[in-house]
């Protein structure tokens, strides 16, 4: 597989894996202010370890959802620093 052709692929994945944090994030917002089965915490880490972190941080805090859980706020950033230095570093 051609470089260009890996990175095409790796930028889909994690637009789709963004966009599947980012909905997570609403899902289980909505469904927490109705008292309803939640997504688990560790699913929501799932998601942003397989590449949607960004999407996960940004559902985070437009939604102001997990906000106040510190293991939230610092390890979704961190992974989401740690993917980009990996895209990096798959782009030179």
């Amino acid at each position: 597989m051609k470089k260009e052709t890996l990175i095409l692929v790796v930028l889909i994945w994690i637009a789709f894996t963004s966009l599947i944090g980012f909905f997570s994030m609403l899902i289980d917002k909505n469904r927490a202010k109705k008292h309803k089965w939640r997504i688990s915490e560790r699913m929501l880490f799932v998601f942003a370890l397989i590449g949607g972190s960004l999407g996960s941080l940004i559902g985070m805090w437009l939604f102001r959802h997990k906000t106040k859980h510190w293991y939230f706020v610092v390890f979704i950033p961190l992974i989401l620093v740690c993917q980009a230095v990996g895209l990096i570093f798959l782009m030179k």
